[in-house]
This record gives structure tokens, C-alpha cells and sequence, in this order.
């Protein structure tokens, strides 16, 4: 997260802020060259909506609203100083010096509770689905359940190109990736398809309940979170085994008589 976004964003609902509330100067004719009420105020729900936005899209959870109204005030009324001048951050509970370090510690803290906790409840749901639909798993944690083995056309090396139709969702049914008649190299996705499309046959039909380590791991995009279980429903269309490309020798030239 860019947190001198968060901060501009801050700082501009400040001024808003800071503005609505200091006496208006000047002539009638200057006056009117101010944005009305009406533009203060969407202006001011603007900002209040960016601001959120950039707080609920970069994992701060639920905040202390009062203490976030409370810094914003204590930063309109503090007078004019350098960050670093001792009188000046006297003005405020907390050292706004620290604000990165301590800000950086509280995501680290609240991404590191969201993967450990995807990672509890993927493991007991892959428990669940096992037992409750008589599955199968691998020796590295996949849980499989195959609707129809295909034919014996199957995907040997990591190098195979696969075509398929297929569905990946989160442990609590939320859809993040859907594809038809999409080819790849099974050397190009993560660990837990290379593994699972080996496991059916040309025309064969497979869900895969894929554990984090095999997915995207910690660096799990936002959309489905760090250290995921994630579910694909897949239709194995096609097989196509890799070819290794022949390198033809450069011919040599013909000899002089």
C-alpha cells in the first residue's frame, strides 16, 4: 500500500474540513468566487468516500473512528512548525514522525491474522469435503473429487499444454476466475493444477480442492486473500504433449572440386 496516498487523502479532507470552519474573507465580489455550500459539501463527501475506500481496500479492518476524527482535528488546530521540532509534535498524542513504522506494523500484524486464519479454516474445509464427499487427496494436500476420468489420453510432463473449460471459487463460494477452451503449459500455472490435470484423462471432468501452498500462497491477490484454499471445477478438453523442438544442423557447404 502506498501509504503517501492515504495520507494526501487525509491531509485534503483536512483542509475541507479546515475550510468549513475559518471565517470567510474578503468582498462580496471576492466571496463569490468561492465554490458554493453545495460543492463544499460533495466535495466533502467525496473525499470522506476516498479516504474509506483507501482504508477498506488496504486491510485496515475496522478502525476507531473517534481517534481517526480526533487526529484530524488535533492536526487542523496545531500551529504552523517542522515535523521534527519537539514544540511541534507536543501538539499530538502520538509522534507523527512514527506514523509510517507504526502504521506499516499494524497492516503486517492484520495480514499476517488474515493468513493465518484463511489458512485454518481452508485446512478444516478440505477435511470437510473429504469426508463428506468420499474424496480423494494426493500426498502433497490436494483433495480430488473426479466426476469422470476422460480417456487415456493424459498430460504426463509439466511441459504438456492442456485445453479446458473451468471455474475456480473460494472456500465460501465466491467465483474469482472462470475461462472456456483456454490453453496453457501445465510448467505455467500454479503447483496444484500442474499436479491435479495429471490426474484425469482427455474428456475427463475433476474438482480440485487446492490447498494455499500449491495456490498463491501469502502473496495471494486481494480478491481472494493470503494463504487461500481455493476450488476449481475444471473439463480437461484437450491434451497436447510437449514436442521437443529438433534443431537442424546448419548445412555444410559443398566441397570444391
Amino acid at each position: 500500500m502506498k501509504l503517501t496516498k492515504l495520507f494526501l487523502i487525509a491531509s485534503a479532507a483536512a483542509v475541507v474540513a479546515a475550510c468549513g470552519s475559518s471565517q470567510v474573507e474578503g468582498s462580496q465580489a471576492v466571496r463569490s468566487l468561492l465554490p458554493t455550500k453545495g460543492e463544499v459539501d460533495t466535495t466533502s463527501y467525496l473525499l470522506g468516500v476516498n479516504f474509506g475506500l483507501v482504508m477498506s481496500q488496504n486491510n485496515f479492518g475496522e478502525l476507531n473512528m473517534a481517534q481517526v476524527e480526533k487526529g484530524m482535528k488535533d492536526a487542523l488546530n496545531a500551529k504552523e512548525g517542522q515535523p521534527m521540532d519537539s514544540a511541534y509534535v507536543k501538539q499530538f498524542k502520538i509522534d507523527p514522525s512514527d506514523m509510517n513504522s507504526i502504521i506499516n506494523s499494524f497492516l503486517q500484524k492484520r495480514t499476517a491474522y488474515e493468513g493465518a486464519l484463511n489458512k485454518e479454516k481452508g485446512d478444516k474445509f478440505r477435511h470437510e469435503f473429504a469426508v463428506k464427499n468420499s474424496a480423494d487427496s494426493t500426498a502433497s494436500g490436494i483433495v480430488y473429487l473426479i466426476q469422470d476420468s476422460g480417456s487415456d489420453v493424459r498430460a504426463t510432463d509439466d511441459r504438456d499444454t492442456v485445453k479446458v473449460n473451468y471455474r475456480g471459487t473460494t472456500i465460501d463460494g465466491k467465483e474469482f476466475d472462470k475461462n472456456e477452451g483456454i490453453e496453457f503449459p501445465l510448467n505455467r500455472v500454479i503447483r496444484g493444477w500442474t499436479e491435479g490435470m495429471k490426474l484425469i484423462g482427455e474428456g475427463g471432468k475433476i474438482t480440485l480442492v487446492i490447498p494455499a501452498n500449491l495456490a498463491y500462497g501469502e502473496r495471494g491477490p486481494r480478491e481472494i486473500g493470503a494463504n487461500s484454499t481455493l476450488i476449481f471445477d475444471v473439463d480437461l478438453l484437450e491434451v497436447h504433449p510437449y514436442v521437443e523442438k529438433v534443431v537442424e544442423e546448419p548445412a555444410k557447404p559443398a566441397k570444391r572440386k
